[in-house]
């Protein structure tokens, strides 16, 4: 048996078709967005938003190349998300390396997030389709509200799990349920389908920010690809710690509330400790299977096909990874 989950084995070579797409619409004329943006898209990561582009696409039974420039174009969006992201987080780590702000500078990196949004929506006019580009509107106007949400939560020790799920919802999810749904619609879906690809997103979406928050108190520097406790250090009141204020003991919670109001990494073993010692990362990864198992039955109305089963395949990986 395969060690290479389905999902990849079958989107291979679309995967490597959309590369190509990616480093053509790079191109610019000025050399440092060619530099930021082959630095940033280089680092590579998962790319599951292009991959669900594709999935989608193909499990409907469209064959034509210009899903290769959606996956592309959704790709874009995300990295622009990134580079915007880690200015505002002031982060000098991901995916293992330097972020493109620590090694660029902040500038840069803003400017070119907007060029990489600006040529993401290029290719959403070249589609001649009015749907597509609504959908991507709203997603990346969501996704801009989910982002300032976050920054209004920094440090609210209030803040409730019905609410952490909207920012998530937001600022994640959306645009996993955007990638799925622009391939539904290239592929002439019908209603019924096209919003269950979405939703299977949406519910994906939430599993997989879910899991990158109980990994932040749970995984490691050199397999996450990011510095562990980054999430305290800006403050982030996430899915485990709102747990550890709820529901941990007295001594627990008190803790975590001073190192989130404080925003201060120099606690982070001892919020680590609080967060283990009630249950809260397996409480949080429970929330997240609940989500994947949503995402897996949603599914219902595509027809049987390997990409029906590699979508599944992909909800329940989601929640088992440690990176």
């Amino acid at each position: 048996m395969s060690s290479t989950p389905l999902f990849r084995t079958l989107t291979a070579d679309d995967m490597q078709a959309v590369d190509q797409v990616i480093r053509t619409r790079l191109h610019s004329d000025v050399v440092l967005i060619r530099q930021v943006a082959e630095y940033i898209i280089s680092a590579g990561g998962k790319r599951l938003r292009p991959v669900l582009t594709l999935m989608a696409g193909r499990a409907m039974g469209y064959g034509e190349p210009y899903l290769h420039e959606l996956a592309a174009m959704v790709e874009f969006i995300h990295t622009a998300t990134l580079l915007h992201d880690d200015v505002v987080d002031e982060s000098d780590m991901r995916r293992g390396r330097q972020t493109a702000n620590a090694m660029f500078g902040n500038a840069a990196s803003v400017l070119v997030g907007d060029f990489l949004y600006t040529r993401a929506f290029q290719m959403m006019v070249a589609s001649n389709n009015m749907r597509i580009l609504e959908v991507m509107a709203g997603a990346t106007n969501i996704i801009a509200e989910g982002e300032v949400l976050q920054l209004l939560n920094i440090g609210d020790t209030s803040l409730t799990e019905a609410q952490y799920l909207l920012v998530i919802q937001y600022k994640t999810a959306k645009l996993f349920e955007a990638a799925t749904r622009v391939g539904a619609i290239m592929a002439g879906a019908s209603t019924e389908q096209e919003q269950a690809l979405a939703d299977y997103g949406m519910h994906l979406g939430t599993a997989f920010q879910i899991i990158d928050d109980v990994l932040d108190y749970s995984g490691d520097a050199g397999t996450i690809g990011k510095s562990v406790g980054d999430d305290l250090a800006e403050g982030k009141v996430t899915l485990p710690l709102i747990y550890t204020m709820r529901q941990g003991s007295e001594q627990a919670a008190t803790t975590v509330r001073e190192a989130l109001e404080a925003a201060s990494r120099e606690r982070f073993s001892e919020v680590m400790a609080a967060v283990q010692s009630c249950g809260a990362l397996d409480y949080a990864r429970g929330e997240a299977e609940k989500a994947a198992e949503r995402a897996i039955a949603v599914l219902a109305p595509l027809p049987d096909s390997d990409y029906k089963t590699a979508l599944a395949e992909l909800a329940r990986l989601s929640v088992r990874r440690d990176a």
